[in-house]
């Protein structure tokens, strides 16, 4: 249900929830970002010396295959992940530092529904990726 927490997510699913499980779905639940395996790793670290990779990459597949979170790959080779059930958003993807930048804009929405629309389809969802570099100032 959308307002859930990932953990209460898990949990209406049936999936067992270690304390490393928990640690993970509340960093997922926090980032702001689009963290990899690695990254997430690192942070859980942080909080729990004893936490593996492994587990990581264990948890992070059991919920993706769970629907709870979404794999997104920026073009980087690394598989990145986010919340599911976050609200729609695009992403620009600057290519000089990988940073990811996540946008909502209304007429871009709008052309898409027009589009397919147009070409005889109900919309029932989309992935909107650009990749570019900052423009250049002068002066």
């Amino acid at each position: 249900m959308p307002g859930e927490s990932i953990i209460e997510r898990c949990e209406a699913k049936g999936l067992r929830m270690t304390g490393q499980r928990r640690l993970l779905a509340r960093l997922l639940q926090e980032a702001d970002d689009h963290p990899d395996v690695e990254e997430l790793h690192r942070r859980a670290a942080q909080e729990d010396a004893n936490i593996s990779l492994a587990t990581v990459y264990r948890t992070v597949k059991l919920l993706e295959e769970a629907g709870i979170l979404e794999k997104v790959d920026f073009g980087d080779g690394r598989a990145r992940y986010e919340d599911a059930e976050r609200e729609h958003h695009d992403h620009l993807i600057d290519l000089t530092t990988g940073d990811v930048i996540e946008f909502v804009d209304p007429e871009i929405e709008e052309l898409q529904e027009r589009i397919a629309r147009r070409l005889g389809y109900e919309l029932r969802g989309h992935k909107l990726e650009l990749y570019g570099v900052p423009i250049k100032r002068k002066g």
